[in-house]
């Protein structure tokens, strides 16, 4: 099980929008991905998934199991971990799966776009910005934030179906200026980017997990001066704020279903943005699945995964190549300061 680094949200700026504008005509000639209809998950090289219980250990991993959980529930999460190819594929299934039993009455949440980029989504879904203006507008274009190409797919099914998009992040400098100086630095301007209330979980695991991260990373990408407290704040913060997001889009539309995709760190034990969204919807239902990497489909479930969301989706990452020897150079070396 691999740790998330939380501490990188994306930062993409646009202007701030509410309703989903009509279809343009253009929207017509876009194509959803060539995807054949059967699940194309592989942990073995025998197609299939290979999906198990989190707390029974029991195997979903036939198409028809996991299609049924998908279809009974209305907010469904599959994380990933951001780099991942295959991760990225799993979320389209899912996707794909979705759309059979909801329709168009789906929206697909991207934790990696700030909610200022809320209106070029929804134009790039409306057909309304070109996918080159839609980059430009949530900064992809600039190179900023995670390899677009690993989400195009998703924004490709979901143009094509005419399905919603949220964008649900919160500004980067927000949750480092609550890392550093706690939620009570914030100014009035700064604290409309989250919820009236920030509840910050009490989850032993989750928070045992947050520890164990923030010691990870302390001292490289955690600044040495970070307390951790402020650290836990951040990430409460941040994970409400979706949280908040798609609760307030469920009860804006009832009869849809939300695909959220996001980090796994933001779905563990169901105590981030699951549960931000359960005490906003009381009775709601929800299932998450956790990706993991197996090189082929376990016969049991992985005690180190028990309990970390409702399903562990086991999925083979492709090895990445070797880096290439560096070769001596023969030329003379550069000056002190180039």
């Amino acid at each position: 099980m691999k740790l998330s680094s939380f501490l990188l949200p994306l930062l993409l700026p646009a202007c701030l929008s509410a309703a989903v504008k009509k279809p343009a005509a253009n929207l017509a000639d876009r194509k959803a991905p060539e995807v054949p209809e059967a699940p194309i998950i592989l942990t073995t090289s025998t197609p299939g998934f290979c999906i198990l219980g989190a707390q029974s250990g029991k195997s979903y991993s036939g198409e028809a199991a996991f299609k049924a959980v998908l279809w009974k529930n209305d907010v469904i999460y599959v994380g990933e971990t951001h780099d991942e190819e295959q991760d990225h594929r799993a979320q389209l299934e899912a996707l794909k799966a979705l759309r059979i039993a909801r329709g168009s009455r789906i929206a697909v949440a991207f934790e990696m776009l700030d909610y200022t980029a809320q209106p070029a989504l929804d134009d790039y879904l409306a057909g309304k910005i070109s996918e080159a203006e839609f980059q430009e507008k949530t900064g992809w274009r600039s190179g900023k934030g995670f390899d677009y190409s690993l989400y195009k797919p998703l924004l490709d099914f979901a143009a094509a179906n005419r399905l919603r998009g949220l964008a649900l992040n919160i500004p980067k400098a927000t949750v480092h200026k609550i890392a550093r100086s706690g939620l009570q630095s914030l100014t009035a301007d700064e604290r409309q980017a989250l919820p009236k209330e920030v509840n910050i979980t009490s989850h032993k695991k989750y928070n045992d997990y947050l520890k164990e991260s923030f010691t990870l990373h302390s001292g490289t990408s955690v600044p040495k001066d970070l307390a951790f407290e402020n650290y836990r704040a951040s990430m409460g913060a941040w994970n409400e704020a979706m949280g908040a997001r798609i609760a307030d889009f469920i009860a804006a539309n009832p009869g849809f279903a939300v695909l959220v995709i996001t980090g796994n760190g933001h779905l563990m034990y169901n105590a981030a943005i699951p549960a931000s969204v359960k005490a906003r919807t009381g009775k709601l239902r929800q299932v998450s699945f956790y990706t993991e990497q197996a090189e082929s489909c376990p016969e049991k479930l992985r005690d180190a995964n028990k309990n970390v969301a409702n399903y562990i989706w086991y999925i083979k990452h492709p090895v990445p190549p070797a880096a290439a020897p560096v070769q001596a150079s023969t030329a003379a070396p550069a000056a002190a300061g180039n």
